[in-house]
């Protein structure tokens, strides 16, 4: 039997240990887990911005990626003391806070980071985020879906910021000031959907099941709402190219860029770069929207 390696890293004053280091957890771009720690350490000040005081889903690869996975809710025991946790529902979450606790994660081959859409104990949303959910797995229209999507919301007077979601689709995220309901987005989002699917109906659908979608994207408006998640900005994903969920500039998404172009290998030189594109862009006038709806 090979022996098992560990070792500690310190973070913030706390050690954390690290067991199998060597351990592939995406063979096809040669990240073992010592890596992915590394560039957990360098997606930190971007991905704990959009975890912080919410409530966490992580999804495990204990043997890497592509083999067997789970979501996991409930935090595991024994838990280290700098671990914070929040109850809801019956589910005691693990509340994301720092470093120590994502190292400690990336150590459990904790391979996504899907926060809830609230802080813990709030029932307002943090930001207004739209998914467009290809029904293909190679979806070559989806940066032109997301580019229409866009501009309705400039039309509407509003500012936002179109990402990545690491796997095949790409997300809307739109900042909001503090009030703003998520009923109150879910009708934004429904007039928006409606409007895309009138204006396009061979591109977009607001179809539920996938089965009646054929080859149209479909506009999720719905997924945006208490007790959901979607995956964070910023979060690795567990697919065999270890891409990034990644936010972009417009004119990247007018240049067509594909999500595989943002990986684990490369996403640090792009923060160095051009930083967090959402935080640039302040609070949007949401609400006057919603209260002008019909």
């Amino acid at each position: 039997m090979p022996q098992k390696v560990k070792g500690t890293i310190t973070a913030d004053g706390h050690e954390i240990v690290i067991t199998n280091p060597d351990k592939p957890l995406w063979p096809e771009q040669g990240i073992t887990k010592q890596i992915y720690l590394q560039k957990l350490a360098i997606l930190s000040p971007y991905l704990l911005r959009y975890c912080r005081d919410r409530l966490l889903t992580v999804i495990r690869y204990p043997h890497g990626v592509p083999g067997m996975s789970f979501y996991q809710k409930n935090a595991p025991e024994p838990l280290p003391e700098f671990v914070r946790t929040a109850e809801q529902d019956g589910i005691h979450y693990i509340v994301l806070q720092g470093l120590p606790e994502l190292l400690w994660l990336g150590n459990l081959a904790a391979l996504e980071f899907h926060p809830s859409l609230h802080v813990v104990g709030s029932p307002l949303p943090c930001e207004w985020m739209i998914d467009l959910d290809p029904s293909r797995e190679v979806e070559p229209r989806i940066m032109e879906a997301a580019f229409l999507v866009g501009e309705v919301l400039r039309s509407l007077g509003l500012q936002s910021v179109p990402k990545t979601s690491g796997a095949t689709g790409v997300q809307i995220i739109v900042p909001i000031q503090p009030g703003v309901t998520f009923d109150g987005l879910r009708r934004a989002g429904h007039f928006v959907g409606r409007y895309v699917t009138e204006k396009r109906p061979d591109l977009f659908t607001l179809e539920r099941l996938k089965k009646h979608r054929g080859d149209k994207i479909y506009f999720d408006y719905l997924q945006h709402y208490g007790g959901k998640t979607l995956a964070a900005p910023y979060t690795p994903r567990a697919r065999p190219l270890a891409t990034v969920s990644t936010p972009l500039l417009w004119e990247e998404v007018q240049q067509d860029v594909k999500p595989a172009d943002y990986h684990l290998l490369n996403i640090g030189g792009r923060l160095e770069q051009l930083g967090d594109l959402i935080a640039k862009v302040p609070p949007q006038p949401v609400a006057d929207i919603i209260a002008r709806l019909p």
